[in-house]
């Protein structure tokens, strides 16, 4: 982890995964603290910070900070005109994601981080679960990662959000690495992914998007890809978040998937998310 002048008061959640960050207000942060937050970030993975008192515009100002801001999605329209980088996350237009994934894995640069602001909570319900995919990795067995590191799959977005952008956005999506998206075409990531920052290896597979590896058979790739997804979501691999008013949360996506909860009924659900510009996974053989 890269050095800093500050040194965080964290509460971790694991041994090496996760970590809630307590006492620092992320509307007024310094500069020293901020590269803190980054820093801790890539090591810890994915970071929670309670009572955060952040608008629409404070959570900008933050991504800002902290990297590159994207769009607010590929494909998806934003919160507003004046408010492009926001994904509003809402139950109440089918805002579900009660699937493993890793975000927007299916373009060529998947975004680097996100961070993620309560809105509007249920009474209950509606946790978010994040895997690491680093110690998932780390924990195969030699044979398994041997076989793992030469492999490459298939991302799709088109099972998700293909019939949107035909039919909601009339096959016009969003800016996106500098083009315009108009189509989801499969795109192909390493199935380990070597993080850029720390070197260290990652599962870089989800349900939510990889649709098949690569060079294998339709029975070959179902059974690596069940069980990296078995394996990646085993419990002492994730931590698990319930929800507050004023939570934000923040996660490295080159190292982590995640999963939010549906079972909270018919009780309303929104989370305002935004992007951090990501660059293009690499993998050991490269």
């Amino acid at each position: 982890m890269t050095a800093t002048t500050v040194e965080l008061r964290l509460d971790p959640l694991g041994p090496h995964f996760g970590a809630d960050v307590l006492g620092l207000d992320l509307a007024t942060a310094d500069d020293d603290q901020i590269a803190a937050v980054r820093a801790t970030l890539v090591d810890r993975k994915v970071l929670f910070f309670r009572n955060q008192a952040l608008d629409v515009d404070a959570q900008i100002r933050l991504g800002n900070r902290l990297g590159e801001l994207t769009a607010s999605h590929p494909v998806i329209g934003p919160l507003s005109e004046q408010h492009r980088e926001i994904y509003a996350i809402d139950s109440a237009d089918n805002g579900f994601a009660d699937v493993w994934h890793t975000d927007v894995t299916f373009v060529r640069r998947p975004p680097m981080g996100s961070i993620l602001r309560a809105v509007t909570l249920p009474p209950s319900g509606g946790d978010t679960n994040w895997a690491d995919s680093q110690l998932a990795y780390e924990s195969l067995h030699p044979g398994v990662r041997t076989l793992v590191d030469g492999l490459t799959a298939v991302h799709d977005g088109n099972r998700e959000f293909g019939y949107y952008l035909a039919q909601r956005r009339n096959g016009r999506g969003n800016e996106w690495d500098g083009e315009v998206v108009t189509r989801l075409d499969p795109i192909e990531h390493p199935v380990v992914r070597v993080h850029p920052e720390t070197g260290r290896k990652g599962l870089f597979v989800n349900p939510g998007f990889t649709s098949h590896i690569v060079g294998v058979s339709d029975a070959e790739s179902r059974s690596i890809l069940d069980l990296l997804y078995a394996h990646l979501t085993k419990p002492e691999h994730i931590v698990r978040h319930r929800w507050q008013p004023g939570d934000v949360a923040i996660w490295d996506n080159r190292s982590t998937s995640h999963y939010a909860n549906r079972d909270y009924g018919d009780q309303r659900r929104v989370m305002h998310r935004i992007t951090l510009r990501g660059d293009v996974p690499v993998g050991p053989s490269h």
